[in-house]
């Protein structure tokens, strides 16, 4: 026997010994649960009343005297308890941080960006951002970049649609994720699309996006966290996928940086240039993982949010026919294409339509944290340590003991007191989280989807194609409409 069949031998064996071991640890590890909620997640059977497990989720939590459940095979406590909720994110804020286990699981993708860390790395990322994005400045140079893109791309694309005449249809959901992309990236970076000199189209980096927050998020659903651990050591099934992907989006923030550093960064607007500015200006994998933030907070979420929106007001026209009311009074029938900022902080009925819109499809469905020492939680629910605790805004917009027996509704009118918009406990409406992590990017993606929304609305009717199925939502760490959005543009009726 050569010396090379003994060491492939040994090797072999080594590497049996390494599975064998794993798969034991596997199995003592493994959570077993026989109760029904356990038993229907394991085996998909809620798949056969519900379209998504958020809807699942929404009606256990409704049924539950406590909005709290359990789904022990995951180790998770749920809650769509505004109590809760405020316990974890402001009460007993440093119990409940992300915790290892969730940079664990969004590690590969969001390194030791601001939504995946804890700590100091957190205290001065979030430091950073608040005085970027707390800047009169930086706010209007938002604004002028948001009312440029609708200006010369958004208007004009949907004009083209619009006066074909021929019906045609038209993914909105893609359409406002390109908007979203190529507007982050001006705000958050400086810089245009164009100048980006990528190996593949723009197109391929977006879907390698939707596939590593697919397959990030698809671990935490996993009961066996062991399995996807195994299948990532031995760069296999979906875990080599996501490493493909996420070896994509890498290319795409290293060309963001380089192209950043080509242009100079002392004198600049943007949030990236602040950072780089600052002492980590050497440090391009920390770099890597603020624009990945930028990009996941500044692209899905915005986009998930408008879709959302507009799915709903093609349900309801008498929201439609209020917004272009409010829109016609305050602009006074000056027909810009894009109206003023002090314009817009008067569209009250507006504002609430958004925030209405968010409440039913919140841009990211659920957030998880992990409590570090046993806790019990207002409602009487013992947590103990180690235990993910995931709070629910999807749910909770769905919850009568919140909303009153009319929380299935769009109705905006729930949000004004007198005609002025007022808002409620975040607490109530975790959609911009809450406490000390609430979203600081909150008042500029806001200003972004009014802005376009009142463009939209002013000037075209969108009407959603039903097409005869259900909505869906593909798995990701934001909400998106499986299968895109489908929807006919045309010029409202006079």
């Amino acid at each position: 026997m050569t010396k090379n069949h003994v060491a492939f031998l040994f090797f072999s064996f080594a590497v049996g010994f390494v599975l064998f071991s794993m798969l034991l640890l596997f199995l003592r590890k493994r959570r077993c649960c026989s109760c029904d909620i356990c038993k229907a997640y394991v085996s998909s059977s809620w798949a056969a009343e519900f379209d998504n497990l958020c809807d699942w989720y929404a009606h256990l939590l409704r049924e539950s005297p406590t909005g709290t459940i359990h789904i022990h095979v995951l180790g998770n406590t749920v809650t769509a308890n505004p109590a809760n909720v405020e316990y974890m994110l402001r009460t007993r804020f440093d119990n409940f941080p992300k915790g290892k286990p969730f940079s664990a699981l969004l590690g590969d993708l969001l390194g030791q960006g601001i939504f995946n860390v804890d700590g100091d790395a957190w205290r001065f990322q979030r430091k950073m951002a608040s005085l970027a994005l707390g800047s009169v400045a930086v706010r209007s140079y938002a604004f002028g970049i948001v009312a440029s893109e609708i200006g010369r791309g958004l208007l004009p694309l949907l004009s083209s649609i619009a006066d074909r005449g021929d019906g045609a249809v038209v993914d909105l959901q893609d359409v406002f994720r390109r908007f979203a992309f190529d507007t982050i990236c001006k705000i958050s970076f400086g810089l245009d699309r164009g100048c980006l000199e990528l190996p593949m189209p723009m197109s391929e980096f977006a879907a390698a996006f939707d596939t590593a927050s697919r397959l990030s998020a698809r671990r935490g659903t996993a009961t066996a966290p062991l399995i996807w651990k195994l299948k990532r050591l031995l760069n296999v099934g979906s875990e080599r996928e996501l490493k493909r992907a996420i070896r994509m989006i890498n290319m795409l923030a290293e060309e963001v940086i380089r192209q950043r550093r080509k242009l100079g960064f002392a004198s600049s607007h943007d949030l990236l240039s602040r950072f780089m500015g600052s002492v980590v200006d050497d440090d391009d994998k920390y770099i890597r993982d603020i624009v990945i933030s930028f990009l996941l907070a500044g692209r899905d979420a915005v986009a998930s949010g408008l879709s959302c929106f507009f799915l709903l007001l093609s349900r309801h026209h008498n929201v439609a026919k209020a917004m272009r009311e409010e829109i016609a009074g305050v602009t006074k029938g000056e027909g810009a294409d894009v109206v003023g900022y002090e314009q817009l902080k008067e569209m009250h009925y507006v504002h609430a339509a958004i925030y209405e819109s968010m409440r039913l499809f919140p841009p990211v469905q659920f957030d998880s944290k992990f409590c570090l020492e046993d806790d019990v939680l207002p409602d009487g629910t013992f947590v103990s340590r180690n235990t993910r605790v995931t709070y629910h805004p999807y749910a909770m917009g769905r919850m009568d003991s919140i909303w009153g027996p009319d929380c299935d509704e769009f109705r905006p009118g729930r949000w004004l007191r007198g005609g002025v918009f007022t808002p409620e406990s975040l607490f109530k409406y975790p959609v911009f989280q809450a406490g000390q992590r609430v979203c600081l990017g909150k008042e500029l993606a806001l200003i972004e989807m009014k802005t376009v929304i009142v463009s939209v609305v002013s000037k075209f009717d969108v009407e959603v194609l039903p097409g005869g199925r259900p909505l869906k939502f593909a798995p990701g760490l934001t909400a998106t409409i499986n299968g895109g959005l489908p929807a006919r543009v045309c010029r409202p009726e006079i």
